[in-house]
């Protein structure tokens, strides 16, 4: 299985640097994973709505510009369909057995993904309708990754 996520903004912290780390060696045993930064656009102070849109749809140019013609690309969004541990496992294994083994996940910036990358989105997935900052979800979507793969193996981790 091919991963690749695909984050708008820069991990700027140390600790969640090191977790990333963490899990990108611990991912690496059952999968190839890529991550792929994008820079954020600067936002001015008094933007408005038609700003907003505007800064979506430049960083959704960049990150289009990461993506292949042939990845199944899923996006992380609060609308998206919620999954358990398991449920994503058994979704993660439908990709694996109809051809889509190189996947990008695609976390957009602090104002949301712009609307030509929900068009190329194939899956919308969601970790619930609360907001986490967006480094913190690149962790957590990494963990979910990684447990993923143990529950698809039966390995020790998951509970």
């Amino acid at each position: 299985m091919k991963i690749t996520v695909i984050t708008v903004g820069k991990l700027k912290e140390k600790y969640w640097q090191q977790a990333v780390e963490e899990y990108k060696k611990r991912i690496s045993a059952y999968a190839r994973l890529e991550l792929i930064e994008i820079p954020d656009e600067k936002e001015p102070s008094n933007a408005g709505g038609k700003d907003i849109d505007i800064i979506k749809e430049k960083e959704a140019r960049k990150i289009l510009a990461k993506i292949k013609d042939t990845q199944h690309v899923v996006t992380l969004e609060i609308r998206g369909k919620a999954y358990t541990s398991e449920k994503l496992a058994e979704e993660y294994q439908k990709w694996m057995n109809t051809g889509k083994s190189d996947v990008a996940f695609i976390i957009g910036g602090s104002n949301g993904i712009g609307d030509s990358v929900k068009q190329r989105s194939d899956q919308e997935i969601s970790f619930g309708s609360l907001t986490y900052p967006h480094q913190m979800m690149k962790v957590m979507l990494l963990e979910q990754i990684f447990r993923v793969n143990k529950i698809l193996r039966n390995e020790n981790y998951h509970k």
